[in-house]
């Protein structure tokens, strides 16, 4: 075969986009199956977002067991990896606010309860230790978390004067 073909093809192989399978819809790598199930099963946005605040908490608290009862092997990974899924999911949750008011849902509820969470999650990341050696392990990604986290809240603020009153209903 002829160098400038097999190069020609090499540097096809590189530069073609991955083939994904139209349709398909992309699972998040830090959802289990059964969660993804639920997301994709639930029928409102606010049914969306309330789960995905609930798998944001759930991190949250097995990072918060991590650190008290540490693993021998790969603990920085596993407490790395549990923030970065907890960001997702706060990440996510947002996300579905802007995609209801971008599509004018009624997601008022999830809103409320994406401001109330985020601010009961702001004070737990706060309490984690802000000293010692094992700080290190994670410090870049609770920073980031904590960022996210705030970003999220200031949004589901923002997005409260954006969504319209709930009707009001009149007696006769």
């Amino acid at each position: 075969m002829n160098f400038k073909w097999l190069l020609l093809l090499a540097f096809s192989l590189l530069v073609a986009p991955p083939f994904v399978r139209a349709g398909a819809p992309q699972q998040k790598d830090y959802l289990s199956a059964l969660e993804a199930d639920k997301i994709r099963d639930a029928e409102t946005v606010n049914e969306r977002i309330k789960l995905f605040l609930i798998f944001a908490e759930d991190r949250l608290k097995k990072f918060q067991y991590e650190l008290e009862h540490p693993s021998s092997n790969r603990h920085g990974d596993m407490l790395n990896s549990l923030l970065n899924a907890y960001v997702g999911c706060v990440d996510d949750a947002a996300d579905l606010i802007q995609l209801g008011i971008e599509k004018q849902e009624n997601i008022r509820q999830g809103i409320d309860l994406m401001t109330s969470r985020t601010k009961e999650f702001l004070a737990v990341l706060g309490k984690l230790p802000t000293e010692g050696p094992e700080r290190e392990l994670y410090k870049d990604n609770l920073d980031d978390a904590i960022e996210g986290t705030r970003d999220a809240m200031n949004d589901a603020e923002k997005a409260k004067k954006k969504v319209a009153p709930p009707p009001v209903r009149r007696k006769n």
